[in-house]
């Protein structure tokens, strides 16, 4: 059995100079805390394991080696999530010899917890490190979505390019790796190659600039519903609000936008890995961007603890929760089939796979509407290529 004591240093946290929340109403008090009088026993009465993975190598700066004890430095001066989610912390990995030793720890960790239903919040690092999560989820044998929430799609033709900056590479061009569907939510097209946009295009993946999701926020909710890991570059923020990474833009999403898109992370049915990568504080003015980390943190497990599970229930008879909606589209041959939740009012789309078993897509009211007007959401469209490719 693995023994997580054997990877990890305990928390230690140097006391804060100003406290606004303190006892029961602090982040501290419904966590528990790996520390040295402390130390982990068992893990299975936990939902939600914090982990720090102070390793910048492979990356195009060192300094993110230091932003997991930054960011916990200001999470711990946050309010208590709410509810009764029971959250671990524990602490930050001892970093490998090699950044390949590094890889292999944090995949036996993510394995572990992935099998016991714990899921992993990382603290890294830098987003070169997402090839671990890649393989705890091969070592799993589970087909996955990874979402991402970064200016850039992390594929290059440069082959001298750091890992944080081509970890699509790898996990791609594994050919035993059990990666589904890539899902890319803010890019900034000067930042990034055509051809690779067009790579990743013609994979049918669902990649949203900047600019479309700022109009309309809530339409990402849909995105984060269906995948099983999301990943966060501090770099998709725009470099007012957060200058502490290596390679700021000018543009970006502003701190509330990314903090709601963490939360609609946390909210979904099938998440099962969060990261959040390249915050570098020896870039950061007054901790700016790590205070901001720290709440697209806080944000992740305040929607954790509100989650409602419904997916799993789509296809069986629950009386009054669900109703089904058919709609003619003139285009098509067969009615599209809507699902709306009367609890949570979310929306999923119903197809067919190839054995004809019921599939739920998550959609949103918007899209049932352009159903309506008689006209094909994109949504089916991309759902319907990926279960024919």
């Amino acid at each position: 059995m693995l023994d997580l004591n054997d990877y990890f240093n305990p928390v230690s946290i140097d006391k804060q100079g100003f406290e606004n929340l303190t006892g029961n109403a602090g982040f501290p008090h419904n966590v528990f805390i790996n520390t040295e009088n402390n130390q982990v026993k068992d893990i299975r009465e936990f939902k939600v394991a914090i982990l720090g993975v102070p390793d910048g190598r492979n990356s195009a700066g060192q300094g993110s080696s230091d932003a997991p004890d930054a960011i916990r430095q200001q999470l711990y001066r946050l309010a208590r999530i709410p509810g009764k989610t029971k959250i671990i912390d524990l602490g930050n990995m001892k970093q490998g010899v090699t950044f390949s030793d590094t890889l292999a720890g944090l995949t036996d960790i993510l394995f572990n917890l992935l099998k016991k239903s714990i899921l992993p919040v990382i603290i890294g690092g830098s987003s070169a490190l997402v090839t671990a999560i890649d393989r705890s989820f091969t070592l799993l044998k589970t087909r996955y979505t990874l979402v991402s929430v970064d200016p850039r799609v992390d594929y290059t033709n440069n082959p001298d390019s750091p890992d944080s900056f081509s970890y699509l590479n790898k996990i791609t061009g594994n050919h035993k790796s059990t990666f589904s569907h890539y899902i890319n939510i803010g890019y900034q097209t000067y930042l990034n190659d055509q051809q690779v946009l067009n790579r990743f295009v013609r994979r049918h993946s669902e990649l949203l600039r900047i600019g479309d999701v700022r109009q309309a926020v809530y339409l990402t909710e849909p995105l984060f519903r269906d995948s099983d890991a999301a990943i966060f570059d501090i770099s998709a923020v725009r470099q007012s609000d957060a200058p502490g990474t290596e390679v700021p833009s000018p543009n970006g999403f502003y701190g509330e936008e990314i903090c709601l898109l963490s939360r609609y992370a946390g909210i979904s049915d099938n998440l099962k890995v969060f990261g959040l990568f390249d915050v570098n504080p020896r870039l950061d003015i007054r901790n700016q961007t790590t205070g901001l980390a720290a709440q697209i943190i806080w944000f992740f497990l305040e929607g954790f603890s509100q989650k409602q599970y419904e997916t799993p229930v789509l296809s069986n008879s629950n009386a009054g929760r669900f109703i089904k909606y058919h709609v003619r589209v003139t285009d098509l041959e067969d009615d599209l089939i809507f699902v709306k939740s009367n609890l949570t009012e979310r929306w999923w789309i119903e197809l067919t796979d190839e054995n004809n078993a019921n599939i739920y897509v998550a959609c949103s009211h918007d899209d049932y509407l352009k159903a309506n007007r008689n006209e094909v959401p994109d949504k089916w469209v991309k759902a319907s290529n990926r279960l024919k490719s």
